[in-house]
């Protein structure tokens, strides 16, 4: 099957709740493919990877980087007609207004960040919830507004109180991806790191941890140093290259080459 186009995402708002992962090596694409996750947020260099596609063909992809990675509106745009060009459903664009409707101009599907926005958390007071009053709520619908007008088809909506969500969703046509923002929004967006249990760091409150990678890391750690410490021990007592792990040459060989080195050497 093809992957599902912007048209198809607009038309399934409300009727179908859409699963989003954020998935950083072919490994974690696969398996999200394989699960069932129709959305996957990708590092740029993914999309160039030809094995992408062998291994993710039905995800739709919303290749992703940091505004102050990118640059400015021309910056982006040479940034995304590449991506587009080899594969990217969508781009996902957290800088300037004017780059957003850029980028729509050229007809790039492109998806806009509101509420907690890491990048420029400072404007809104770190990392914390946006929109639990009023004034702050009435930002979150602003820059929904204004993304909407710019030409984006969708939004990163995170964390965004459930109710403000809803009432948003109420009232835009954009697709939102709810990122610990409730179940208002048309797709649940989630870190395989944090799903996997791979974040040894702080866990956001909106995440939910489905396996203990973490643990069975340090295992296999655990098992690395023992192993080369074991092979350590063997070097340093003369066992190891043992007589099977050699190759050796005929006896008159070796003679002939010894009486050659005698004479040339």
């Amino acid at each position: 099957m093809a992957p599902p186009t912007v048209r198809d995402l607009l038309d399934q708002r409300g009727r179908h709740p859409f699963a989003m992962l954020r998935v950083e090596s072919l490994e974690e694409a696969e398996a999200a493919a394989k699960a069932g996750v129709e959305l996957l947020s990708v590092p740029p260099a993914m999309v160039f990877d030809r094995r992408f596609r062998e291994v993710a063909p039905d995800a739709f992809i919303f290749p992703g980087d940091n505004f102050y990675e990118i640059g400015g509106t021309d910056d982006f745009l040479r940034w995304a007609f590449p991506l587009f060009k080899h594969g990217a459903d969508a781009l996902y664009c957290s800088g300037a207004l004017a780059t957003v409707r850029a980028m729509a101009d050229h007809g790039l599907p492109v998806c806009g960040h509101v509420g907690l926005i890491p990048a420029k958390r400072t404007w809104t007071g770190g990392f914390k919830a946006v929109g639990k009053t009023l004034e702050t709520a009435q930002l979150v619908w602003r820059q929904c507004r204004a993304l909407e007008e710019a030409g984006a088809f969708a939004v990163e909506i995170e964390v965004v109180p459930h109710s403000i969500t809803r009432l948003i969703a109420e009232r835009t046509d954009l697709f939102l991806i709810s990122m610990g923002a409730g179940a208002g929004g048309h797709a649940q967006y989630l870190f395989a790191d944090d799903v996997l249990g791979q974040n040894r760091g702080r866990i956001p409150r909106h995440a939910k941890v489905y396996a203990d990678f973490a643990a069975e890391q340090d295992r296999l750690q655990r098992m690395r140093i023992e192993a080369m410490g074991r092979y350590v021990a063997d070097v340093h007592a003369g066992d190891y290259p043992a007589p099977q792990h050699l190759v050796d040459c005929d006896a008159d060989v070796v003679s002939a080459f010894a009486d050659w080195l005698d004479r040339n050497a």
